[in-house]
Formats: C-alpha cells, sequence, structure tokens
C-alpha cells in the first residue's frame, strides 16, 4: 500500500510540473514582458488564448543558422510591445 501511495505522489508531482504556467503578455505590462525576456535569456510567453511563442534577447538564445526577428506582443499598456526577437530558420531557397 506505501509504494502504491508514493508512486501516485511521484506521479502527481511530475504532472503538475509539465502543467506549469507560462505569463501571459496581454495580462501584464510592456516593460513587465520586457523585463521578463531580457532576465531569462529566452522565455515563452503566452500572446493571448492558447497562442504563445519564445522570445529571446540576442542570438546566443538560437540554434546555428538560426537568425533574429523583432518581436511585439500585445500587453496591458501597449497594442504592440517590443519584447526582443525571436528565432527563426533561413530557408535555403530565400
Amino acid at each position: 500500500m506505501k509504494r502504491l501511495t508514493l508512486s501516485l505522489m511521484l506521479v502527481l508531482a511530475a504532472g503538475s510540473a509539465l502543467a506549469q504556467s507560462r505569463p501571459s503578455s496581454p495580462e501584464r505590462t510592456c516593460a513587465a514582458n520586457r523585463q521578463s525576456v531580457d532576465a531569462n535569456g529566452a522565455i515563452v510567453l503566452g500572446t493571448g488564448g492558447a497562442t504563445y511563442d519564445r522570445f529571446v534577447r540576442d542570438p546566443g538564445f538560437c540554434a546555428h543558422g538560426e537568425f533574429l526577428e523583432q518581436a511585439f506582443v500585445p500587453s496591458r499598456d501597449v497594442a504592440q510591445c517590443f519584447v526582443g526577437y525571436r528565432c527563426k530558420v533561413d530557408a535555403p531557397w530565400d
């Protein structure tokens, strides 16, 4: 019985770790969103509803062959808030 209880507790703990929420940009100020990207270097922000994206501070957080694209998100005080960049793959035919 102890093993079953311990196993159940471990499974529940792992499940809650997977369901961590991400900050939602429309619920926060532009400065708070920007500060989160700067402080973490790379962060996933919710951009409204079920949409989200990964935003980075500089090219050091992108993979080899990716380039930076300016990123703007909706925030509580600014409709188009510059928060940093997105990493984009450079298509070979471009």
